[in-house]
């Protein structure tokens, strides 16, 4: 195996891999999140687009692996990682942490190797200039479990398994930490489309915090409003499924 697909191995999951797809999606996890939360999205898209769900270290099968250290420097890792696969158009998804991450690597994509996303999907996080001081990472383990509790995304079974629970905490805080402790840099607007998504009861977003993603592009902006909580999209699957598929083409919804 060369370096470069064992690269890809730790990093891209293809739950349904469409090597002759004209366009790729690339799905950026929530924090705690892993590539498996994409799976249903990724089945549920045609044979014309190429699902990417990103692995992120220090979880499942990359357990042992050093965990996410700062959002700078995972998106320095994935784009890195997403060079190789630049051969055809690519939509990025991010949900969550996901979309700051997005975000960084569409600014990397552009900015460092002249490659355009098609679109980038902003789902239940606010736009990265509008700042809060958040504190989850500093929480005990009780308090992290409460956090994760109220967001309503993580399977009950799970959170009431305590060993379950206790090995994915560590990747869990560590993604909060990274997130929480981001720091939105100025400079050039983005020049690909940017989808702004949220759920209209997301405790972390207000609705102006989601629409101020608009002042991150000089492309077209969308932005959409869905019932729901911060896990909206479980509940609106086919919407943005019809949503990414627009994108990934080109049309205007």
């Amino acid at each position: 195996m060369t370096m470069l697909a064992e690269r890809d191995r730790l990093w891209i999951r293809r739950y349904h891999p469409r090597p002759d797809a004209a366009v790729r999606v690339v799905c950026l996890p929530h924090a705690g999140g892993s590539a498996s939360f994409y799976r249903q999205l990724s089945a549920g898209l045609p044979a014309d687009m190429d699902v990417l769900a990103v692995q992120y270290p220090g979880r499942q099968d990359r357990r042992a692996e050093p965990r996410v250290a700062t959002i700078g420097e995972l998106a320095d890792e994935v784009t890195s990682v997403l060079l190789s696969w630049t051969d055809r158009p690519m939509v990025l998804f991010g949900h969550s942490m996901g979309a700051t991450l997005g975000f960084e690597i569409a600014r990397r994509l552009e900015r460092d190797h002249d490659v355009v996303p098609r679109a980038l999907f902003a789902s239940a996080r606010r736009a990265p200039a509008t700042q809060r001081v958040e504190t989850v990472h500093l929480r005990d383990d009780d308090g992290v479990i409460a956090e994760i509790r109220q967001l309503s995304g993580t399977d009950a079974a799970i959170l009431d398994d305590e060993e379950l629970i206790r090995m994915a905490l560590p990747a869990i805080c560590a993604d909060y930490r990274a997130v929480e402790t981001y720091v939105y840099e100025p400079g050039p607007k983005l020049r690909c489309p940017v989808w702004s998504l949220v759920g209209e009861s997301d405790p972390k977003v207000r609705i102006e915090e989601a629409r101020a993603w608009s002042e991150q592009t000089e492309g077209s902006f969308d932005f959409r409003v869905f019932g729901g909580g911060h896990f909206y999209l479980t509940e609106h699957q086919s919407e943005i499924l019809r949503l990414v598929r627009e994108a990934a083409s080109g049309s205007e919804v």
